[in-house]
């Protein structure tokens, strides 16, 4: 039997171990370490997962897709059901079924049975919400029983962070770990030492965490509500005076684990209803194909790499013409600050909160780790780093430091298993 450490992220998931080597993460999907977290249950075949749950979605394959899984976590969602080809399932069973296939791809990489593992969690589920935070990590729990691991155990992400982080330090530090994922944003201080790194108990070492539920995911609802959604009819008049589009159907739209919300049939003749009362039915019209035709998850996988195709080339054309052959809207990274800003503010109000219960001023901290992918967008990095300017910054491994971290933790709470692949 062996040990593992389990990141279920909001966007992607990985598993470690420890071998002979050294902590490793299993290849999940090809030669990838990571796996995008979605799954597409088709109208009558077995579940996809990762990448192929996305491009038999994308292929126009009929079925369901399912992305941003974790953030339904510290919700109400979580008990609620969705129709998925001729049954209805909870998102807890989608939440199972998902981890259940990692699970099971990483018991073929190590070779045996996983029975014992740290699950990561971010430093708060549910801001503000003490019970449901709480709340959140029994539900995640009682899934990882049900997929049949028997010793489960919870590390914060950016903790498991720095123990990947840790590895590299030649001497004793004190580093900010900044955790900036697709659904959470999470930071820890820590004293991290080589000398350290065989303690059995570390509470000593962990001197603050502080999370805002503010991630990536969030990013690309923002963009989408201010780029795209107003070509689709958001903000736009009905011809009664005073009124305008309702705004929740282009939220649902817009949040990965609300799309699903849309595709009743009572919802895409609501909007058929509002096409003939609005000033701009042509825009709206729109807004009916893409919920008729349920691409709603096409257009959040294009906002998705639109955003990521501006952090890298300052600028993009996300191309809409699943909506209307000629459509498109160009995006700038000037437009991203302005519609995000704020997010990456919120993001960055956490850090102060983190030195005041450490009891430490910015100038103290020696070294800023990064690690998660919405570390890559420029104006998050540079929110971060005005806190804390004088501290050497780190690059992580930005999907699998957290991964590779809780690899490290299971082999120290459950000992040194081998798998048998090592």
């Amino acid at each position: 039997m062996t040990a593992c450490g389990l990141d279920f992220g909001t966007s992607n998931t990985t598993l470690g171990f420890t071998g002979a080597v050294g902590p490793r993460l299993a290849l999940l999907e090809g030669e990838a370490d990571t796996l995008p977290s979605a799954i597409f249950f088709p109208r009558s075949d077995e579940p996809l997962v990762g990448r192929a749950a996305m491009a038999a979605y994308v292929s126009g394959q009929q079925g369901r897709l399912m992305r941003a899984l974790k953030s339904v976590l510290g919700t109400s969602l979580v008990d609620e059901t969705t129709s998925v080809g001729r049954q209805r399932l909870s998102f807890r069973a989608v939440i199972a079924a998902f981890l259940g296939a990692v699970k099971a791809r990483g018991e073929a990489a190590a070779g045996g049975a996983l029975d014992r593992v740290v699950l990561g969690r971010p430093v708060h589920f549910v801001d503000g919400d003490a019970a449901g935070d709480m709340r959140a990590q029994d539900v995640l729990g009682t899934i990882a029983r049900e997929i049949g691991f028997t010793d489960i155990s919870f590390q914060f992400e950016p903790i498991a962070a720095s123990l990947d982080y840790e590895r590299q330090v030649a001497g004793e530090e004190l580093a900010l770990i900044a955790d900036i994922g697709g659904g959470t944003s999470d930071f820890s201080i820590v004293r991290v030492s080589r000398g350290h790194a065989d303690r059995a108990d570390r509470a000593s070492d962990i001197l603050a965490n502080e999370g805002v539920r503010v991630g990536g995911t969030d990013f690309d609802r923002q963009l989408s509500l201010s780029m795209v959604m107003p070509l689709l009819g958001h903000g736009s008049p009905l011809k009664r005076k005073g009124l305008s589009m309702p705004v929740g159907i282009y939220q649902d739209l817009a949040t990965w684990s609300s799309i699903n919300r849309l595709y009743d049939g009572r919802t895409a003749r609501s909007i058929r209803e509002l096409e003939r009362d609005a000033e701009r039915p042509h825009l709206v019209s729109r807004l009916a194909r893409a919920v008729e035709d349920e691409r709603g998850h096409s257009l959040a996988l294009d906002v998705e790499a639109a955003k990521i195709r501006v952090a890298e080339a300052g600028t993009t054309v996300l191309d809409l013409a699943v909506l209307e052959a000629g459509l498109s809207v160009g995006i700038a990274h000037e437009d991203l600050v302005r519609h995000t800003g704020l997010l990456a503010d919120r993001i960055a109000g956490r850090i102060g909160s983190c030195l005041a219960t450490a009891g430490l001023k910015a100038a103290d901290i020696d070294a800023l780790f990064l690690t998660g992918g919405s570390t890559r967008l420029s104006h998050v990095r540079a929110a971060i780093c005005t806190c804390v300017p004088q501290a050497r910054v780190i690059e992580g491994d930005t999907f699998g430091s957290v991964g590779t971290g809780l690899a490290i933790e299971a082999s120290r709470r459950y000992g040194a298993d081998r798998p048998a692949s090592t």
